[in-house]
């Protein structure tokens, strides 16, 4: 006979009568719910942690204006030809730029020397004004996050590392 978890089935040791027979849980005490009970705890923190998001969205702005100093690297997606420098690399310059920002530099300035987005030199790194849904998610939600005028830390997207200041 085969057990199934939560089943009892008599156990007789050698030599007793069928009175002198116990019973033994096939499984401990502990299974049979615990990755059910664990799942539903994590659901539940999730939805929690999803609610928390969509208030905060709520709260913001249905459109923003910024400007970002873009630097990227050689994977990274619309790359001008001569942008051949590693990930690693230009995680470096980005939080150099940032530094330099940080450390009172004008955000103007720091567009006109790190950017690498084209035309983004000549614009300050200006994107007018945008609504969430128009950028890629991690920028969108930094951008977002920010009050105007605060500058964000450095943000990774398919297009390399930015650097975004709010506007508006």
């Amino acid at each position: 006979m085969r057990a199934r978890p939560g089943v009892f089935l008599p156990l007789c040791i050698a030599g007793l009568t069928a009175a002198g027979c116990t019973t033994l849980a096939t499984t401990p005490a502990w299974t049979g719910g615990g990755m059910v009970n664990t799942a539903s705890i994590r659901e539940a923190e999730e939805d929690a942690r999803d609610a928390r998001e969509q208030a905060e969205v709520s709260r913001q702005p249905s459109e923003i204006g910024a400007k970002h100093i873009l630097v990227m690297h050689a994977q990274s997606q619309s790359k001008p030809d001569g942008v051949t420098r590693s990930r690693e690399d230009a995680k470096k310059r980005a939080q150099e730029a940032l530094l330099k920002i940080r450390g009172g530099a004008d955000f103007d300035a720091m567009v006109k020397e790190y950017t690498d987005e084209p035309g983004g030199a000549e614009r300050g790194g200006d994107l007018g004004v945008f609504e969430r849904s128009q950028m890629v998610k991690g920028f969108g939600d930094a951008a977002f996050a920010l009050k105007i005028g605060e500058v964000s830390e450095v943000v990774e997207t398919p297009f390399g590392f930015h650097i975004i200041k709010r506007t508006e």
